[in-house]
């Protein structure tokens, strides 16, 4: 996610953070470099230019050069104006309550991936305890229909669709009058899509905005394909009217143009964006906390939510618990790698942490011994995970063969493992273990 950008100014960050004393030279310089790395990231050639001369102008101001900690003044002014960038702060969807209906319509080219948002987000505010509705508009595109029905099917989410449908904007008016009848208070319309922006789409989709009285009007727009996603935007809104934007692909797009111009060009936030191909791969847009992410200072809370929906509070205390008292086990170890996958993309994750850099987390997500590690558990018995001492020299030959791996390797997990263990009984019983640990991995 922004892999290339992200490390460019984590460097940068590093560089100056520390610094004692900076001069105009020392701002001038990491300027340049910002720019750069705005430019290579593919970022609007217009925004690239009012970001670099308001960073110049707050970070050459007596607030910054004659700070007590000027290196972090300027990081701040950094951080403060890639977040003005990204759209300043979270831009919540425009529902009504819970007792009246909501139409959120999607708009978005073909291959944008609009008709598996609708269902992502479908899934999204059912889970915040709305009751949403799908309606299947786009009769354009011949699988469009029944791929938003298997879809809603497969997550239990109300459709109205027809095959036989004409008129999209007669599918309009049926599905307002279902999601009322059945008491639904959010209803998506998917709507169709083009391989361009054309004055025939444009025309229908006013009809179709016209007939639904929407309070959202959302493009998708994929963010991999950096100013043509813009332009594209600044299209549909000057065109039909747009109240936000979401991303597709985030999690692949490693420039960032999109996401760094969008809302300067248009004036539209970002909204969601998208960071998977799982159903529940959609994230509502955080502008602080991506640009804390591009900046390498990680984002916590982001990671902080996603655990605990994942991560039973019973189940954490138990497993603190086995950590302190040395039962932890391998089975232990294995649900806790297996829930790890459940957060979501690993890659994505692990560059939530703060200091780590992307192509440092894709090493981690990419580490073939992830995979042996996983094979070689999941080809032992119950007994063997629960308790490791079992396993002795002929086990370790049959593990090897079943994991299609070797004994050296189940003997280096093994051996892993116990050290594992035992590192863990002494954090969760020694602070000053704890202390000595966290500043081997470079804490404070």
């Amino acid at each position: 996610m922004l892999n290339r950008i992200s490390d460019t100014f984590t460097d940068i960050v590093r560089s100056v953070s520390g610094q004692n004393r900076i001069t105009e030279k020392n701002v001038d310089d990491a300027v340049e470099q910002i720019k750069l790395a705005l430019l290579e990231a593919d970022v609007n050639l217009r925004v690239v230019r009012r970001f670099v001369n308001k960073v110049l102008k707050e970070a050459k101001g007596e607030a910054v050069l004659r700070a007590v900690s000027p290196g972090q003044q300027f990081v701040k002014v950094i951080y403060d104006r890639m977040v003005a960038l990204l759209g300043d702060t979270r831009q919540d969807l425009a529902l009504k309550g819970p007792d009246t209906l909501s139409v959120i319509l999607l708009y978005g080219l073909q291959g944008s991936g609009k008709t598996t948002t609708a269902a992502k987000l479908a899934v999204h505010l059912k889970s915040k305890g709305r009751r949403p509705m799908l309606a299947a508009a786009d009769l354009v595109r011949p699988a469009a229909i029944t791929q938003l029905q298997v879809l809603a099917e497969e997550n239990e989410i109300p459709i109205l669709a027809d095959l036989k449908a004409k008129d999209p904007v007669r599918v309009v008016k049926d599905a307002l009058a279902k999601a009322k009848k059945d008491q639904y208070d959010v209803l998506i319309i998917d709507t169709a899509g083009r391989m361009q922006a054309d004055s025939g789409l444009m025309k229908e989709l006013a009809s179709i905005k016209k007939a639904a009285d929407p309070v959202e009007a959302l493009l998708v727009a994929d963010a991999m394909t950096g100013q043509t996603a813009v332009d594209i935007a600044q299209s549909f809104h000057e065109q039909i009217g747009l109240t936000g934007i979401i991303l597709t692909k985030f999690d692949s797009d490693t420039r960032g143009g999109a996401a760094l111009s969008i809302k300067t060009i248009t004036d539209q936030p970002i909204k969601f964006i998208g960071v998977g191909e799982k159903i529940r791969d959609l994230e509502p847009f955080y502008p602080e906390r991506i640009a804390s992410r591009i900046l390498g200072m990680g984002d916590v809370v982001s990671l902080v939510e996603k655990a605990q929906e994942s991560f039973d509070e019973t189940e954490a205390l138990e497993l603190q618990k086995k950590m302190a008292s040395s039962s932890f086990t391998l089975e232990d170890y294995l649900q806790q790698f297996q829930k790890m996958k459940k957060m979501g993309n690993m890659e994505s994750l692990l560059g939530m942490i703060p200091g780590l850099k992307a192509e440092d987390a894709e090493k981690a997500v990419n580490s073939p011994e992830i995979k042996i590690e996983e094979a070689i558990i999941l080809s032992m018995t119950v007994k063997e995970r629960r308790n490791h001492l079992i396993v002795g020299s002929s086990r370790r030959r049959r593990i090897a063969h079943g994991s299609g791996t070797s004994v050296y390797e189940v003997n280096k997990l093994i051996k892993k493992f116990e050290k594992m263990r035992l590192m863990m009984k002494k954090l969760s019983k020694n602070k000053g273990y704890q202390a000595q640990f966290m500043k081997q991995l470079g804490g404070e």
